[in-house]
This record gives C-alpha cells, sequence and structure tokens, in this order.
C-alpha cells in the first residue's frame, strides 16, 4: 500500500510541474500579446499626435 501511494504522489507531482511549466508560458504568451497589441495601438497614436498638427498646417497653407 505504501508503495502504491508513494507512486500516485509522485505522478501527481510530475502533473503539478507540468501544469506549473504550461502556465508559465501561458503567461508568457499573454504578455507578449498585450505588448505587441499596446505598440500596434500606441505607437501608431503617437505618429498621430505629431502628424495632425503638420496636415493642419499645411492645408491652412494652401489658402484655397
Amino acid at each position: 500500500m505504501d508503495q502504491e501511494l508513494m507512486a500516485k504522489i509522485d505522478n501527481l507531482e510530475r502533473k503539478v510541474d507540468e501544469n506549473t511549466r504550461q502556465l508559465n508560458r501561458l503567461r508568457r504568451y499573454f504578455l507578449w500579446t498585450l505588448i505587441l497589441s499596446a505598440a500596434v495601438i500606441v505607437l501608431p497614436l503617437i505618429g498621430l499626435f505629431f502628424l495632425i498638427p503638420q496636415l493642419l498646417s499645411f492645408y491652412q497653407n494652401l489658402n484655397f
């Protein structure tokens, strides 16, 4: 009985270790997804922040 219990405990430890590794991979995946999503949204907004005043001054100087 003691050997069976130790085998079950070892099996459970392996499963917990595998779940921990998978959770860490998933956490890294979500982190990089968040970083890339923020870059795709924030960088164009920063570009527009500088581009819109230049476009407005360009259109004001056209003298229609």
